[in-house]
């Protein structure tokens, strides 16, 4: 697969990124910093869910189960996070992988079939072919499902300002594939000392020494921060 075309076709183009970005979460900002060097310690995404237009009808929902990105600019990733939690906006992390480590690994942006149209009416009629079959589970376009949503199949929000990436299946990765960590500014000299502390193995954490942007940072500084490519220390 080619993927050297991935990202902004334009290096000015600043509502378009060579990024994507999963979110993390906790119940507080102290519990979703936890979780989020829980997960870059295990160096897992882990694909919990079910996606996509088959979540709840495929052969094999397993199958549907994917790890979800936003392809928002890390400078206006705080859009999607004061939507999802605007109560605390501490509460959210996120790690931010290349476009084409994600298309690597299988992933991509998704597509969007509005309910009733004529392609989510080709997608449905797919889907029936297929439980027609001697074996349904093995039929390719639950490979295409969880790359697909209905908008408007069961009310009106339709989610395309999301942006939104996935790849099925666990998405597993080292520092290097990581290319700058989203987390609130209180936590980047707690978070600078626990990848220093890994350097060489020494603390028996992982070392991600990318960059760490807050969230609510302007254009400029987050700018500044991934030129800088280096820790707060």
């Amino acid at each position: 697969m080619n993927t050297t075309m991935l990202g902004r076709a334009n290096s000015q183009w600043e509502d378009m990124s060579p990024d994507v970005i999963h979110i993390t979460r906790g119940a507080n900002a102290s519990e979703s910093y936890e979780n989020l060097l829980s997960i870059l310690d295990t160096g897992c995404l882990e694909a919990r869910n079910p996606f996509g237009a088959a979540r709840k009808s495929c052969p094999d929902p397993a199958s549907q189960r994917a790890v979800c990105f936003t392809e928002v600019p890390v400078h206006l990733v705080l859009r999607i996070i004061q939507r999802r939690l605007p109560s605390d906006r501490s509460a959210w992390n996120g790690i931010a992988f290349r476009k084409s480590f994600v298309a690597s690994r299988g992933g991509g942006p998704i597509m969007y079939a509005y309910d009733g149209s004529p392609h989510a009416e080709a997608l449905e009629a797919m889907m029936q072919a297929a439980w027609s079959t001697p074996d349904p589970a093995s039929a390719p376009v639950w490979r295409l499902t969880p790359y697909v949503d209905l908008p408007g199949r069961h009310g009106t929000y339709y989610w395309e300002w999301e942006r939104e990436w996935r790849v099925v299946g666990d998405l597993r990765f080292e520092p290097a594939d990581v290319s700058c960590l989203i987390v609130p500014e209180q936590y980047h000299q707690d978070a600078a000392r626990h990848f220093m502390d890994a350097v060489g193995g020494k603390s028996g954490h992982k070392a991600y020494l990318c960059p760490l942007i807050d969230a609510t940072w302007s254009l400029e500084r987050c700018r500044q921060a991934m030129r800088d490519r280096r820790l707060p220390v």
